[in-house]
């Protein structure tokens, strides 16, 4: 088969792209054809034999983009353009649609249903969501001012993000950000795609909330490549891992620390609150780690924390944490709960209740019967491959 690989960055940006990178990988050795679409940019990764690509946008730091953002987050003309001329020269039988919002746009699905159609070929699109955008204006199901999880926007009620100032934190953005939503929604954009991937339960109910979507999902959690071998020998250590940032839950974890000063913390990762990381004295900061260096960070952990306060959909640091063998306290929240087994190889908290978490890392750190138990029932914990995840993918991009 003929993949063409939708998603706006092309260049290593976080899991989304670790997904797009990975199966794409996975399907070319499986012996099909696979080719990438999304913005240029000097980091840029893979790409499409004849290197056609939107210009790299950042609404951000750009003045001049600044000024753009109005036009070019609703529909992208540059990129239904470019998309079209990928598809001429490839003229694949799948198009997977990862994170296209604001930049490419949903101009990306009219190209490539106008090019079947003048085709007469048959193109299953399919979408992964990696987010909550299709409902979500601000793709987090969260206000960043106060930090409250939320859910005002669903049925349609996308007024809420203007009102709530979700797009960072501007009244103008964020009724853009609801124009959009509102725009697609009733002019039904997403029944032009064949299936939405989700990578859990909690967010297949999230995503059915916009009734076009409805029949339309199907749940296929994250997957998982293997954890290199290294030796194990557990340390005195509590770890996070992950980005140092609000929604992560970074200041609820903060606060644990410093009522648990007896607890030695070890953090690994960077975001905007790496100060206050570096400012509590029973932390100690090893930075952004990946790859074997990080799983063996993870590996020697008595246990690890994942204190997340957003609706998380499937985390790969909750999976990676029990194939290291480490068992996790972490947020009951989201996805979360469907890839961690409470009383088996972890323990769950409210999401921001400072006093809980203090209570089940000192139980976990005390208990040292408990936490072997844990340790062990960790040994025996699975999740799906690559190979095993991209032959479902086919299947799906192969039905009728």
């Amino acid at each position: 088969m003929k993949i063409l690989i939708v998603n706006k960055f092309l260049h290593p940006n976080g899991g989304s792209e670790t997904y797009v990178f990975d199966i794409g990988k996975q399907l070319q050795a499986m012996g099909h054809s696979v080719e990438y679409f999304g913005m240029e940019h000097e980091g840029r990764m893979v790409g499409n034999r004849i290197g056609c690509y939107t210009d790299d946008m950042d609404f951000h730091s750009n003045k001049a983009e600044k000024l753009l953002y109005p036009f070019r987050i609703l529909y992208s003309a540059e990129a239904s353009r470019k998309i079209r001329k990928v598809l001429a020269d490839f003229d694949p039988d799948v198009v997977h649609l990862n994170n296209f919002n604001f930049q490419l746009t949903p101009s990306v699905i009219y190209a490539v249903r106008k090019y079947a159609r003048q085709k007469k070929k048959r193109i299953r699109l399919i979408y992964t969501a990696h987010d909550y955008q299709l409902v979500c204006p601000n793709h987090l199901l969260r206000i960043p001012k106060t930090g409250a999880v939320c859910t005002q926007c669903l049925g349609g009620k996308q007024w809420n993000c203007m009102k709530n100032r979700c797009i960072h934190d501007s009244r103008a953005k964020s009724l853009l950000g609801s124009l959009e939503g509102r725009l697609y929604q009733r002019l039904k954009t997403y029944r032009y795609l064949d299936a939405v991937i989700c990578p859990s339960y909690f967010m297949e109910k999230i995503l059915q909330q916009n009734s076009t979507l409805r029949g339309r999902t199907v749940v296929m959690h994250n997957f998982m490549g293997q954890i290199p071998a290294f030796e194990q020998e557990k340390r005195d250590y509590v770890l996070y891992f992950g980005r140092y940032s609000q929604e992560k839950g970074i200041r609820t974890l903060l606060e644990a620390c410093r009522r648990l000063p007896k607890i030695p913390f070890v953090f690994a990762g960077k975001g905007p609150l790496e100060e206050e990381v570096n400012a509590v004295a029973n932390v100690e900061n090893k930075g952004f780690m990946s790859g074997r260096a990080l799983y063996e960070l993870i590996g020697r952990a008595r246990f690890a924390i994942f204190p997340s306060e957003w609706y998380e959909n499937c985390p790969y640091a909750v999976m990676e944490a029990q194939l290291c063998k480490t068992p996790m306290i972490a947020s009951r929240l989201g996805g979360i709960p469907e890839l961690l087994m409470e009383g088996e190889t972890g323990l769950f908290f409210e999401a921001g209740d400072i006093g809980q978490l203090t209570e089940c890392i000192a139980r976990l750190w005390e208990d040292r019967e408990l936490l072997a138990r844990y340790t062990k029932n960790c040994g025996s914990v699975s999740f799906t491959d690559p190979q095993e995840y991209c032959e479902k993918l086919v299947d799906i991009y192969q039905e009728a």
